[in-house]
């Protein structure tokens, strides 16, 4: 009986907490690793370890392969199939053969070998026991010790072998942090690397501040409150949008708790950042309204096409709507998910105004009717032909200046109109076809791709070559940001 194997497996497996099974096949490997310096580097060695007595044997092993088989290269650790036949008659192509030979002394193996072996299966084991632990983890708030700080980054120190890491643009800017301090954080991601911190937390991402609320109002937990929403500017302010599940809980007052204590111990933990609360509406304008808060919104308009709104405000509230640094409708914009443009009111007015001229002027020219007609379309809300021509007859039937002849009229017009400019697309595009590598951009689709053609932009090598004001000139509704994202995109594949 081998008792110093049986020792060793037991004060490792005690010591780092890792299964004795893993403990011998490092030791099997650590053997097999000795055994060639005796029988060639490039040998295959088996070592079998008895668990019950620690008596181990070792077996040299070889892959037969055919015997015109050009991977014959390795006769240390490969045999052909016709030798293979004289000790096993039934042997395969693909088979693996052993051969019992003498066992290196397991005192002989050296022992700085040994423990580089066990050290590293251990090490691995304990990284796999780490992700096993913490996968199904993801979207907790974790808590551990500060460790060390690395570069900017800090290293948590999780108990049980386990490390995380807050990388420096997860952590609150000009946040103090020391080791030894205790920390919370965010676990967003469990990554099985092969080395380095496998467990990655932030303190800045919205779902940490939704957390924590979770941790602070009981009626979230309960189901009474519900979260819908969070944007932050970290360390400095946030918003986060909450309804209430029962009408009879205030979802404002439940999370800011009696003085005020719950919001502001949540603050304390994001380093004083100042959180708004607001009540989520499902009337998205409305819900804008309150995410704009604590500025008051007199105007709003609302583009569902281009997902954005017009806010009016007063003229001395405008910097706070705007906030320092565009702060506030930042967050806002972030928190509904819409694009939010503040002016003061009276430019929201004539803005509003400019548009409803534009819209006349386009159902006089299309229609081919006078300013009191296209006046009355746009007054009830009206802006497109397709609007006009597929809305239900009921809906035009209710406008009091119009009876049914008219309705019927101005249907057919805007639909001959709209069956027009269908074909005349359609013949455009049948003469601009746009170049394979041109649909290849990044951003740019189909449709995209034929606005291109449309205008002389053909291929992926003359929209790169073009300057962000050219594009707008041409395809004004692209818009600055896009046409100069697509220039890029261009770019990027046409010179690379």
């Amino acid at each position: 009986m081998n008792k110093n194997i049986l020792l060793m497996v037991d004060v490792v497996s005690n010591e780092k907490g890792v299964e004795k099974d893993l403990i011998f096949e490092a030791l099997e490997a650590a053997l097999a690793s000795a055994g060639k310096e005796q029988y060639g580097d490039e040998s295959d060695l088996r070592v079998a370890i008895d668990r019950e007595t620690g008596d181990y044997e070792t077996f040299q092993r070889w892959t037969v392969l055919e015997d015109d088989s050009e991977e014959f290269e390795y006769p240390e650790r490969q045999i052909k199939l016709s030798y293979a036949v004289k000790q096993k008659e039934d042997a395969q192509p693909g088979d693996v053969l052993e051969h019992k030979v003498d066992s290196v002394d397991f005192g002989r193996i050296g022992a700085q070998k040994a423990k580089q072996v066990i050290v590293q299966k251990v090490r691995e084991a304990e990284r796999a026991q780490v992700v096993e632990a913490y996968q199904d983890r993801v979207g907790e708030l974790i808590t551990g010790q500060v460790k060390r700080l690395e570069r900017g980054s800090v290293i948590v120190d999780l108990g049980g072998n386990a490390e995380a890491i807050i990388l420096r643009d997860q952590l609150i800017p000009r946040e103090p942090v020391r080791p030894g301090d205790r920390i919370r954080g965010y676990l967003y991601e469990v990554s099985p690397q092969a080395r380095g911190p496998q467990l990655f937390l932030s303190r800045t991402s919205p779902q940490f501040l939704m957390e924590l609320f979770k941790l602070e109002v009981p009626e979230i937990a309960q189901g009474l409150i519900e979260l819908k929403g969070a944007a932050r500017d970290p360390g400095l302010r946030a918003k986060i949008a909450v309804q209430a599940k029962d009408k009879r809980i205030d979802p404002v007052g439940a999370c800011v708790g009696r003085r005020g204590a719950r919001v502001q111990s949540v603050s304390n933990e994001l380093a004083g950042e100042r959180v708004d609360i607001v009540p989520w509406d499902e009337n998205i304008a409305q819900f804008v309204i309150n995410a704009m808060a604590p500025a008051e919104v007199e105007t709003i308009i609302v583009d569902e096409e281009s997902h954005s709104m017009t806010i009016g405000v007063s003229e001395e509230k405008l910097a706070q709507a705007i906030g320092r640094g565009g702060q506030n409708v930042r967050l806002a914009s972030e928190l509904t998910g819409w694009i939010l443009n503040v002016m003061t009111s009276a430019d929201a007015e004539a803005k509003k105004e400019e548009e409803n001229q534009s819209v006349l002027q386009g159902f006089m020219e299309a229609l081919d009717v006078d300013e009191e007609v296209a006046t009355v379309l746009v007054q009830e809300g009206f802006t497109t032909l397709e609007e006009v021509a597929y809305v239900p007859t009921q809906e035009l039937l209710k406008i009091e200046e119009f009876d049914e002849a008219i309705v019927e009229e101005l249907r057919n017009r805007a639909r001959d109109v709209l069956l027009t400019k269908a074909i005349a697309k359609a013949e455009q595009r049948a003469h601009a076809q746009p170049a394979d590598d041109l649909l290849a951009v990044e951003g740019v689709d189909e449709d995209t791709a034929y606005q291109l053609a449309e205008v002389g932009i053909g291929d992926c090598t003359a929209l790169a070559d073009l300057a962000t004001d050219e594009l707008i000139e041409l395809l004004p509704d692209f818009g600055e940001e896009r046409a100069s994202a697509l220039i890029m995109a261009a770019r990027a594949k046409a010179y690379a």
